[in-house]
């Protein structure tokens, strides 16, 4: 694609399909800056089917960025729950706040200020920028990486700065001088509904005739996988402690793994421990109480980026000692009915629906 004729072509063909096929998306109705904000942190390592109701649900709790910059920590990562990567629900508030007050209210529409921010990198950047403020500025995320490896047979997925910068080039150079936020999601759209990771849907692709990889049969083949990094297994009890019809929670240290986020206390297994064991040890190192164990409730699995972890869940009691937790920021007995307001990880989720079913 190194004449402007092909490349005006391409654009042509591309912004048609995308005006004719794309989906409806609650951010795609209203161009509001901030929205975008919203929708382009919830898809970061996200997909739009799962995105959708949570961009429904923070807007009507949160429409302006002054009121996420003024909510509550807690609130918001009760607003998160599910999502995963709770960061980047602790990076959205931030970045409201950090635009609040330095910049009006107003977010920052120039690629310098914009990476500023918390959580905001290029990706990120490039899409505020080209979708809400039309400016012409590439984004590569996913499903244009694989898009352009196979349009131009490139022998990039971007797994090391160098192939990362190849197709950050390329997309530059396809870019528009006007509709480049289109083009952009266009790239995307084509990506994750034709243009497939298995089986691509090539004679649905209004490129079929500009990709070097449909006309010799090799798209199966790009962009070149990535060598995966095998999951670790971790398993890890946790406690439901029972006391006077309340239960026991406690909150995670800000700044950890799912900081700020609620859960049942527990951990994981040392060599050689059965799932008691590991329960008993790590209570009584976390609280300083002995526990009973009634009975077992549930066994969870949950995977997550790096991790697949097995958790092992008691009902219990306290045995003996004193509660006087030591590895969180803070600690509650609550009822039953209370602990769906809370914010916690996905894994106890599972657990707190299994308990609301015992109870209803």
């Amino acid at each position: 694609m190194n004449t402007r004729a092909p490349r005006k072509i391409l654009q042509k063909k591309l912004l048609a399909w995308y005006e004719k096929e794309k989906r409806e998306m609650p951010w795609r109705n209203d161009l509001n800056p901030y929205r975008i904000l919203v929708s382009e942190f919830m898809l970061q390592q996200t997909q739009v089917k799962t995105v959708i109701p949570y961009f429904v649900r923070w807007m009507k709790s949160f429409p302006t960025l002054q009121k996420l910059a003024r909510a509550q920590e807690s609130t918001v990562l009760k607003h998160w729950e599910g999502l995963g990567y709770y960061s980047r629900a602790r990076n959205l508030k931030k970045t409201a706040q950090i635009i609040l007050k330095d910049y009006s209210g107003m977010v920052p529409d120039s690629m310098d200020e914009i990476l500023k921010l918390p959580g905001v990198g290029r990706y990120t950047a490039g899409a505020i920028l080209s979708i809400a403020f039309g400016q012409k500025v590439p984004v590569l995320d996913g499903n244009v990486k694989r898009v352009l490896s196979r349009i131009f047979l490139l022998k990039e997925n971007g797994g090391d700065r160098q192939s990362e910068n190849v197709l950050w080039e390329t997309m530059q150079n396809l870019l528009p001088e006007t509709g480049s936020g289109d083009f952009n999601q266009a790239f995307m759209e084509l990506g994750a509904t034709v243009c497939l990771p298995k089986n691509p849907l090539c004679l649905l692709c209004p490129l079929k005739q500009n990709c070097k990889a449909q006309k010799t049969g090799e798209q199966n083949l790009y962009p070149p996988r990535k060598q995966k990094t095998p999951s670790i297994k971790i398993e890890v009890s946790a406690a439901v402690i029972l006391r006077r019809n309340k239960i026991y929670i406690q909150k995670r240290k800000i700044g950890g793994l799912m900081g700020g986020l609620w859960e049942f206390p527990g951990g994981k297994f040392e060599p050689g421990e059965s799932a008691e064991q590991c329960l008993n040890r790590e209570i009584k190192e976390e609280m300083g109480v002995t526990l009973h164990v009634d009975e077992k409730l549930m066994t969870v699995k949950h995977s997550y980026t790096r991790f697949r972890v097995t958790l092992h869940v008691f009902l219990c009691r306290i045995r003996s000692g004193r509660v006087s937790p030591t590895q969180c920021e803070e600690w509650d007995w609550v009822k039953r009915e209370e602990l769906d307001t809370y914010p916690f990880p996905a894994a106890n989720v599972k657990i707190i629906k299994s308990l609301m079913n015992q109870h209803a």
